[in-house]
């Protein structure tokens, strides 16, 4: 066996195949030496999708919220989220906020002069926390110090007693 009998017989056979390979991609509606289209990432057009369809999560989550009326809870918790960078860390070091309820946002101060200061600046966090999560979301800042011990121990107290000094005479 010699190596011309391997040998194609005409040189531009190679050509006249792709040629023909082209030509029936053609055919079918193809485009050849291009990509192939990807389908829409969202799958069919919102007309002909059902509940049953895969969707993404934060649209989900969006339709969850707004069906059940929960768009100022979720404000509120981006503030409480963001507390620190809404009042500043030097305010956020000394201040945490604590509850919400009725447009009424709790904030505790890590001291009595803190809290003073922070009634004083009050109008001003509310302008900012309006800025962040809308103008309505919270309507009145409740600014509360820190507790005091309890000096109660056990199940049995004593009316009238003075604390820790009482037992001392």
């Amino acid at each position: 066996m010699s190596d011309e009998n391997l040998a194609p017989s005409d040189p531009d056979a190679p050509a006249e195949a792709l040629a023909r390979a082209r030509a029936l991609a053609r055919a079918k509606g193809l485009r050849p030496g291009s990509m192939p289209k990807r389908a829409p990432r969202g799958g069919a057009p919102e007309s002909a999708r059902t509940d049953r369809d895969p969707a993404l999560l934060g649209d989900v989550v969006d339709r969850l919220v707004s069906d059940r009326g929960w768009e100022r809870e979720v404000e509120v918790g981006a503030v409480v989220g963001r507390w620190e960078q809404i009042v500043g860390a030097e305010i956020a070091a000394h201040a945490s906020a604590e509850s919400f309820a009725d447009g009424v946002l709790v904030v505790r101060a890590s001291s009595t002069s803190w809290a003073t200061q922070l009634r004083l600046l009050s109008s001003s966090l509310l302008a900012r926390i309006a800025a962040e999560a809308g103008p309505d979301t919270v309507t009145e800042l409740q600014i509360i110090g820190p507790t005091a011990p309890r000096w109660s121990h056990g199940r049995r107290g004593i009316t009238g007693g003075r604390g820790p000094r009482d037992t001392y005479g």
